[in-house]
């Protein structure tokens, strides 16, 4: 039998200055009626330097060992590789909703409960939840909500751009069993593989407009949310294809290696495209091409499509 109860996933780094808000956000989880919601906690620490092991302890030991699992961290393993961890040890232990949390953000009360009753609507078959988060400062002043996903969230999109924010992230056991059992890429966030992996096995990803999250904007961030966009098409366009086509090429070879994650339509989208990745002279402008017009493989913006698509045909 599944454990009936959320799966909160934390992976910890030199984490203090902002930590206690989002645990204490963690023990103000309810559902409509006010009754509180039944978690247990899932706890890595990836070689904090700071206070953050001690206040860690501090905190377990208000929860007691029946609502908390600590992972031992023998070595770092990034940010990644730390929360997939965390996830295998989850679907190990027979949980059947997981919910990934960051160190420095702050859970609106009906997070939890947002997000399990959106996957228990689902069918049989794994599912993902995302929402909206509420933006603010370091001292949780408010700038606004995060934008509105209004694009495909198949497979081909995908593949172009995460719009499944980690801090919001929940999967339900068939989501979370297979992303345990897959090979992730050397170089990946764990929420964007978890979309990819969802949408490539054809499963519902939901995405909700009410922020659910006080997404702290500070300059400790992996990667924040810019603010408008057009700062988000210029630190786009700052960074350059380097980075996003080898991450890109990375996806690509990690699920081309794996076919039995990936429906036939998703086998059938990523040959498309690894074959225009892989392509050269002659043939490389026209199979690029062809990639492009695949349906779906489009970004969230028109602007931030046509950055990609650039990109695509000469990174």
């Amino acid at each position: 039998m599944a454990d009936p109860r959320i799966a909160i996933l934390l992976s910890t780094y030199d984490g203090e200055r902002f930590l206690e808000a989002q645990l204490e956000s963690f023990l103000a989880q309810c559902d409509a009626a006010g009754n509180p919601v039944d978690w247990v906690l899932f706890w890595r620490d990836d070689g904090s330097r700071d206070g953050t092991v001690a206040l860690m302890h501090s905190f377990l030991a208000r929860l007691g060992p029946a609502r908390a699992v600590t992972l031992r961290a023998d070595r770092r393993l990034g940010v990644a590789g730390s929360y997939l961890a965390l996830l295998r040890a989850a679907v190990a232990a027979g949980f059947a909703i997981l919910a990934f949390a960051d160190q420095d953000d702050v859970w609106l009360p009906a997070k939890l409960e947002r997000g399990r009753a959106a996957l228990a609507r689902q069918p049989p078959g794994p599912a993902l939840y995302c929402a909206r988060q509420m933006l603010v400062d370091a001292d949780l002043r408010r700038i606004g909500p995060s934008f509105l996903v209004r694009g495909p969230l198949g497979f081909a999109g995908a593949l172009t751009q995460n719009v499944a924010t980690g801090c919001t992230l929940m999967l339900n056991g068939a989501a979370a069993a297979r992303v345990a059992g897959a090979r992730e890429p050397a170089a990946t966030l764990h929420d964007w593989w978890c979309y990819l992996l969802v949408t490539a096995a054809g499963g519902a990803v939901i995405f909700d407009p009410e922020p659910v999250v006080l997404y702290r904007q500070h300059a400790g961030n992996l990667v924040g949310a810019p603010a408008s966009l057009l700062r988000r098409g210029w630190a786009a366009m700052r960074r350059g294809p380097r980075i996003y086509m080898r991450v890109l090429r990375q996806n690509v070879a990690a699920l081309t290696a794996q076919p039995a994650l990936l429906s036939p339509t998703a086998q059938a989208e990523l040959a498309i495209v690894a074959a225009a990745l892989a392509a050269r002279l002659p043939a490389w402008p026209w199979t690029r091409l062809r990639a492009l017009a695949l349906p779906g493989l489009v970004r969230q913006s028109w602007a931030e499509t046509l950055v990609f698509r650039l990109w695509f045909l000469f990174g």
